[in-house]
């Protein structure tokens, strides 16, 4: 078995090296792992940010040294299990992705193999094995799953006792339950409770800041919604309004039921936002994350109807999923439309607009969805994910800048999930566990659904209050735009629709010309100005928002402001300024 050439830099990898320029948190991680060499390393970082190519770089150096003779990664998802050998094999790490376990055997050509906790479960014994012959290197990717049955901890702990070194991988190392992660070590914190104690942090925030991963805008729909309890009593309430805790989970399933207005009328927007982002981004792709396999294939039908393109779908772990996701990822096609297993660790760079149409709530699942969508191939790309009216939902989406700790107090359900035991069936369902008589408890028959654009929310801030126009607007938003320009794009959208739009002053004679703006920054500029005229002569006359812009279409003529040109736009400022005028003389 060979193994990497042994250099002066050994201990300090080259900026290019063969995964690619070490980015700053990167590099400075391994500095502190190189520096104090510890057995059990915990690093938690944001998804997205390239916690793999920090992985194995700590793994090359340690064969290249001698520190150790044998590599284990341990994965959640079969899917997960190629695409980290594909990884490795980059830099000339050779993992055994098809290593069978039981039989402890593998190729000399291997520096190592790549089992899921599943595996680990069912092999725990050779895989100890293992790690008593070879001085071993275990790689514990998103370890919180370690967690996931007493079973799997107990299986982890008892395979990778004896391994040289362990080092802990995460982007969100809390869970929904007090269960104990192997191998991470807690602190109490001021109140008693024992906190998981990362070795090396790197989150979403600082990310943001140095343009490792994307901006993230949340739009999210209300809409009443109508169903029939198990009863027999017809039930109407709008989503996103103070509900019971059973009146809210049904409010939401109502939503997503694939025959009702709401999904629809979502998918139509996240559709309008795809073509708006691929303007920019020609291969940006989109992914509906559903709550189980029926509403997948229903909501892929409704897509392929919208977009005139037939979506790649994805169920569960069946051998063919990661070829499917594979072929999605290399090519330009519109969306994608899974249940649960590409929620998480499953490489897709060009998603940049997301549906999150499934009944999971946990903070976990929903930081792990967004992830999917946040890694940043060049700077300026920016990622859109819609998702219903729920407050639990919307205070996620307000805090992704807060790295979490898993604490092993009570479990994190309570007032946060509305679900409790309903997502323990949902999540059963998903495996694809008799799904069909797991999601009629408690039972109950959806009606009807309507949506209506609710708020955008952004860096902790909300944006919204009209609808009709102002979705169009967010809808527009330029698919590239670094993450202070979406700021200022937005309080300057805010502020023109909150005060009076001042007539822009001539430019003084003699004076030099400002450079001329990009098209979709002087559109943009036309957008704002119009929407706060149409703002100013809202609060003057009282008509409604939507009623103003309709008549300066027919007026002026042309599409929706969103789509309109510049030439367009301008006649309708021009026009309801001349109607102020009119009034007013």
């Amino acid at each position: 078995m060979s193994t990497p050439a042994s250099t002066t830099e050994t201990r300090h990898p080259r900026a290019d090296g063969p995964w690619g320029r070490l980015r700053a948190w990167q590099q400075e991680a391994f500095d502190g792992y190189t520096a104090n060499s510890p057995r059990d390393y915990l690093a938690v970082a944001t998804p997205g940010a390239g916690k793999t190519a920090f992985a194995l770089t700590i793994a090359a150096d340690l064969l290249a040294r001698r520190v150790i003779e044998r590599i284990i990664v341990v994965t959640p998802t079969e899917h997960l299990k190629r695409q980290w050998a594909d990884a490795a094999a980059r830099g000339d790490v050779a993992l055994d992705p098809a290593f069978a376990g039981r039989g402890g055997r593998t190729s000399r050509d291997f520096h190592g193999v790549v089992v899921t906790y599943a595996g680990v479960a069912a092999a725990a014994l050779a895989l100890r094995v293992r790690c008593e012959r070879f001085k071993t290197l275990v790689i514990l990717d998103e370890i919180h799953h370690a967690g996931d049955a007493l079973t799997w901890g107990e299986a982890v702990r008892e395979a990778f006792e004896p391994a040289t070194r362990r080092i802990c991988l995460t982007g969100t190392p809390f869970r929904s339950d007090a269960n104990p992660i192997p191998f991470v070590s807690y602190v109490e914190d001021t109140e008693g409770v024992p906190r998981s104690a990362a070795d090396y942090g790197y989150g979403y925030g600082r990310a943001l800041a140095d343009g490792v991963v994307r901006p993230v805008l949340f739009l999210a729909y209300s809409g009443d919604m109508r169903w029939r309890t198990s009863a027999g009593d017809e039930v109407a309430a709008r989503l996103g309004t103070p509900l019971t805790k059973d009146m809210a989970a049904q409010a939401w399933r109502t939503a997503l039921d694939p025959a009702g207005d709401w999904i629809q009328t979502v998918l139509r927007a996240a559709d309008t936002r795809l073509t708006e982002v691929r303007r920019h981004v020609p291969d940006a792709g989109g992914l509906v994350i559903a709550t189980d396999q029926d509403s997948a294939r229903a909501y892929a039908k409704t897509l392929g109807q919208i977009a005139g393109e037939r979506p790649t779908i994805v169920l569960s772990d069946e051998p063919t999923a990661s070829k499917r996701i594979g072929q999605f990822a290399e090519g330009d096609s519109r969306w994608m439309v899974a249940v649960r297993m590409v929620s998480e660790g499953v490489d897709v760079p060009r998603l940049a607009v997301g549906v999150y149409a499934t009944a999971t709530q946990t903070p976990l699942f929903f930081q792990q969805a967004v992830g999917r969508f946040v890694r940043a191939r060049r700077r300026g790309e920016t990622a859109s994910l819609f998702l219903p009216t729920v407050p639990v939902l919307l205070r996620y989406a307000a805090e992704m800048e807060v790295l979490r700790d898993h604490a092993l107090g009570r479990p994190i359900r309570d007032e946060d999930d509305i679900f409790a035991a309903e997502n323990d069936l949902l999540a059963e369902a998903a495996r694809g566990e008799s799904n069909a008589d797991l999601l009629e408890k408690p039972k109950f028959q959806a009606i009807g659904s309507e949506a209506a654009f609710d708020r955008l929310v952004y860096d902790g801030n909300e944006f919204g209050g009209e609808l009709g126009e102002d979705e169009t607007e967010f809808l527009g938003i330029p698919g590239l735009l670094e993450p202070q320009q979406m700021r200022e794009l937005l309080q300057r959208r805010r502020s023109s629709r909150d005060a009076p739009t001042a007539v822009p002053a001539p430019t003084p004679a003699g004076a030099e010309a400002e450079p001329e703006a990009a098209a979709y920054e002087r559109l943009s500029v036309l957008r704002r100005e119009l929407n706060g005229l149409v703002g100013a002569w809202h609060h003057r006359t009282g008509q409604p928002h939507g009623a103003v812009h309709a008549e300066l279409r027919r007026v002026c003529g042309g599409p929706l402001a969103v789509q309109a040109s510049a030439e367009q736009l301008q006649a309708r400022i021009d026009m309801i300024r001349a109607w102020a005028v009119k009034r007013t003389s």
